[in-house]
């Protein structure tokens, strides 16, 4: 499948985009950049040179991925969420060698106007809720609400709200997928799946 890329965008030589992906309306894509399979990145989306994006990524409007943001498989970035790089800018003082790495896990979502804090890693399939600040570690699974944002709950990996506590143990089975999930010592582990799911 042929990439479909706006006549507005400008996607500079040398960035390397995988088949399949979609860029619209005044998207800019740096030329270090590398960008997966069937990924999709909306109007007005800023990709810098230094990342890298997997496949099947879905990037909505109005949202900027700055160097040192890594994104793995599956991942979407809601509506003008924010990426930072810098821990502590200011104006006056070029801090450009003190970029600290974000690394977003397959299949977690950022949800609308959140925001990352630069040398983050968000765990597998966890989900940022609209308008959170995220400023240390997510675990995989974890619902995270508030600024800064907490820990509230857990999400499977079709998207539905888990009902088990942060803390304590059971097991939870996805009655659309038919995974099961087990959690102990705080962490939740996908255990296993229906068969042919």
């Amino acid at each position: 499948m042929a990439n479909q890329i706006h006549s507005t965008a400008i996607v500079d030589e040398g960035a390397q985009i995988g088949q399949g992906t979609r860029i619209w309306h005044w998207t800019h894509v740096c030329a270090g950049a590398g960008i997966g399979q069937n990924c999709s990145l909306g109007q007005n989306v800023f990709v810098g040179n230094r990342v890298v994006i997997g496949n099947n990524v879905k990037i909505q409007n109005n949202v900027s991925v700055y160097d040192d943001v890594t994104l793995e498989d599956d991942v979407f970035c809601g509506p003008s969420m924010v990426f930072t790089n810098v821990y502590n800018p200011r104006s006056a003082i070029s801090r450009k060698h003190e970029y600290r790495p974000t690394h977003v896990k397959r299949g977690a979502t950022l949800g609308a106007n959140c925001t990352i804090v630069c040398g983050t890693t968000i765990g597998e399939y966890a989900f940022i809720g609209a308008g959170a600040v995220v400023n240390k570690d997510v675990k995989p699974y974890a619902l995270m609400v508030g600024v800064p944002a907490r820990q509230i709950g857990w999400m499977s990996e079709y998207g539905e709200q888990i009902p088990l506590s942060i803390e304590g143990t059971g097991t939870y089975h996805c009655p659309h997928t038919g995974s099961q999930y087990t959690l102990s010592d705080g962490q939740l582990r996908r255990t296993g799946a229906a068969h042919g799911s």
